[in-house]
């Protein structure tokens, strides 16, 4: 079993890469492959709603977006990172999400997530909140710790203080092996994924 940390913080190895960097040995430690994913500090672009994905399988624009699409396949859980850039996630990371989601939300659909946040100070709940409805409209159990996955620090040296968080990362960690676990103890038992129906959609424009 494989989890990815995704790392969407333009700093590859800033407050962001240090807190996944203990979900991930929390991961490690449980017996479950874990591997940090950078998305980078390149220019990453927003969805263009141009809907070429639904034809040809994957986003026109070619850059991270479907490179990690083609290793989200084989991935059976997520984990999702971003410092607080004005109370709200990076701009690498949302238009990386927007685009992942829209274009290849079946290759993620049904494995467990979560998100992390990391600040000097505030606009934590208001990121973590965006990032965790990815999850929610994709039909991704959600994986939680003893409080929201956050870090306080404006680098990893002050990080390194906030011992309550860096438990809570721990602890997702701890969590996150428990379900992919008992997700693999269903599939080997026959308990599968749900069958979809055809999805119903409306809007209230008449």
């Amino acid at each position: 079993m494989k989890v990815y940390l995704i790392n969407g913080s333009p700093k590859q190895t800033g407050t962001t890469f240090f807190a996944l960097s203990h979900v991930k040995n929390a991961l490690i430690q449980n017996g479950i492959e874990a591997e940090i994913y950078w998305v980078g500090n390149k220019p990453i672009s927003g969805c263009l709603g141009c809907g070429a994905c639904r034809t040809k399988g994957k986003c026109v624009i070619e850059d991270k977006v479907n490179e990690f699409a083609d290793l989200a396949k084989s991935a059976d859980g997520f984990i999702f990172g971003s410092p607080v850039h004005y109370a709200a996630a990076s701009g690498f990371i949302t238009a990386f999400m927007d685009r992942l989601f829209y274009s290849a939300g079946k290759n993620l659909a049904y494995k467990p997530a979560s998100s992390v946040t990391v600040a000097r100070r505030g606009g934590q709940s208001s990121t973590f909140d965006q990032l965790n409805k990815y999850f929610t409209i994709n039909q991704m159990p959600v994986v939680s710790s003893t409080y929201w996955n956050q870090v306080y620090g404006l680098n990893g040296e002050q990080a390194h203080e906030d011992l309550e968080g860096l438990q809570c990362m721990e602890i997702l960690g701890n969590n996150m092996s428990w379900l992919l676990k008992c997700i693999e103890c269903g599939k080997n038992n026959d308990i599968n994924t749900p069958p979809m129906p055809t999805r119903i959609g409306t809007n209230f424009i008449r």
